[in-house]
């Protein structure tokens, strides 16, 4: 492949780049076709040529934003009665996190412009790592499998086991398998965890399971990202009581019951950057 280019590449190099570059005739981006040789390739190959030197403006619509609507499709498990949420994107992994809902007995129905309804009919107790706090906290107990391995690196669940236990609950690891319950037999209850560093799933599920705990839950070293402050928000729009998001300590009051909100979820920031 180098010895097709290298021609036009030579070429480039001795040429002043800024010759063309405020000609206001010459087109903004040209397509132009490489003769090659049928023995080197029987397809033509093409380049892109794109000559700066001008302005750049407009508006573009950023999706909604990946990291904050998982954490918050599996919050609809806090609320009782459906749940309308505005901007979610259409990924695979929304459709997976989707679908562990559907095998838990919620009603997805997905409607235009990234508009889903979410109707929380749970019975169930198992499904993905992810909606083991709000499960946790709203029925009293919990069997989820072990999350899956990650390309970026091991993610370990220490934090989260910690952080559940210091709500009152009893969690062990048996088979591949997280099992948690409520040690007084109804519901988790309010106390004090220190992460023993700002991770934000681990925020995201302690925040989740203390919003239905009963009393105060104070966490301190947290994660400050935008998702979570996302996640506070739409959790305080069903009824909860999360003050502090955004900072590095969360207060909860937790509260017997939350209900289905109206929340629309922010713009994908790597999206925006990108």
């Amino acid at each position: 492949m180098a010895s097709i280019f290298q021609p036009w590449i030579n070429k480039s190099i001795h040429k002043k780049p800024t010759t063309n570059f405020l000609r206001k005739t010459h087109p903004v981006c040209q397509i132009s076709t490489l003769q090659t040789s049928p023995i080197e390739t029987p397809f033509p190959e093409q380049k892109l040529v794109i000559v700066g030197g001008t302005t750049q403006s407009g508006h573009v619509n950023i999706s909604g934003s990946k990291n904050s609507a998982l954490p918050i499709l599996a919050g609809t498990l806090c609320c009782s009665g459906p749940s309308k949420l505005h901007n979610i994107p259409n990924l695979s992994d929304i459709t997976t996190m989707m679908s562990v809902l559907r095998s838990l007995g919620v009603r997805i129905e997905v409607l235009s412009n990234g508009q889903v309804i979410v109707d929380n009919l749970v019975s169930k107790i198992r499904g993905g790592f992810f909606v083991l706090g709000p499960i946790l906290a709203r029925f009293g107990e919990a069997v989820v499998a072990l999350p899956g391995g990650c390309d970026i690196g091991a993610r370990p669940i220490d934090l989260y086991i910690q952080g559940l236990r210091s709500l009152g609950a009893v969690v062990e690891v048996k088979n591949g398998k997280v099992c948690a319950h409520a040690a007084n037999g109804r519901r988790l209850v309010g106390g004090n965890f220190l992460l023993g560093y700002p991770s934000v799933g681990a925020t995201e599920t302690l925040m989740m399971a203390a919003s239905l705990a009963d009393g105060k839950t104070v966490l301190s070293n947290v994660a400050k990202e935008p998702e979570v402050v996302d996640l506070a928000e739409f959790l305080n729009a069903s009824g909860a009581s999360v003050e502090g998001a955004g900072s590095s300590t969360l207060v909860i009051n937790g509260k017997k019951r939350l209900h289905g909100p109206e929340h629309t979820v922010i713009p994908d920031r790597i999206e925006a950057g990108t």
